[in-house]
């Protein structure tokens, strides 16, 4: 039996749910600046396929890569760690 490898897996809170099927979730980081030593924060967006659509914006998600699942899409919706309130 064939062993999957690990899959990456990403933090981050949803901006848009206005697709069906689909989220946009936002990840941001910590880089340090290489010239003047400052923590700058970035960010990147990630379309990920929601089969239920269950997240609103806000949600603060757990997302996974997956294949490709159109045009944009390879990630999928793990799990909803926290609900906007």
């Amino acid at each position: 039996m064939e062993s999957r490898k690990l899959r990456k897996e990403k933090i981050g809170v949803v901006i848009s749910n206005k697709m069906e099927k689909s989220v946009v979730v936002e990840v941001e980081r910590k880089v340090k600046h290489p010239k003047y030593g400052k923590f700058v924060k970035k960010s990147s967006s990630f379309m990920a396929h929601d089969e239920k659509g269950e997240c609103s914006e806000g949600d603060k998600v757990r997302i996974a890569e997956t294949r490709p699942l159109s045009k944009n899409k390879c990630w999928r919706l793990v799990e909803i760690i926290e609900k906007v309130k």
